[in-house]
């Protein structure tokens, strides 16, 4: 039991798996635009994830990938996208296409639970 509990929460500090949908946490409930609110989502993409993924969400060749109109982003809900910012992606997942780790968070480790569900609500605007 102890070595199951153990493999448990090694397998999720690992973080950045492929398997984006495998993460059962989930964003706050409450506020708007699915558990987030997305002006707020706006001013902490500014100070987080613009610094690869551009101020306008168009990417910055060698950090990270333009954000409009993305066909990951618009294949995973907003729980999935949740996770993956939770935990980010390693340069050694498939799936990264950059060649550059996406640290867990964007690498700013005091975002809380809300402020990534309204990073994901921001998103969620410049999806459409």
């Amino acid at each position: 039991m102890v070595v199951a509990a153990v493999a448990l929460v090694a397998a999720a500090c690992s973080g950045g798996g492929s398997d984006n949908g495998s993460d059962t946490t989930a964003p706050p409930s409450g506020g708007g635009d699915g558990g987030g609110i997305a002006a707020e989502g706006e001013r902490l993409f500014g100070e987080t994830c613009a610094t690869c993924h551009g101020a306008d969400a168009q990417g910055i060749d060698g950090l990270g990938p333009a954000l409009q109109g993305n066909a990951f982003v618009a294949a995973n809900n907003d729980g999935q996208m949740f996770a993956f910012i939770k935990v980010g992606r390693s340069t050694s997942d498939p799936d990264n296409t950059t060649g550059v780790d996406m640290p867990a968070k964007g690498g700013n480790p005091s975002l809380d639970d809300q402020d990534l569900a309204d990073i994901v609500a921001f998103r969620r605007t410049l999806q459409n």
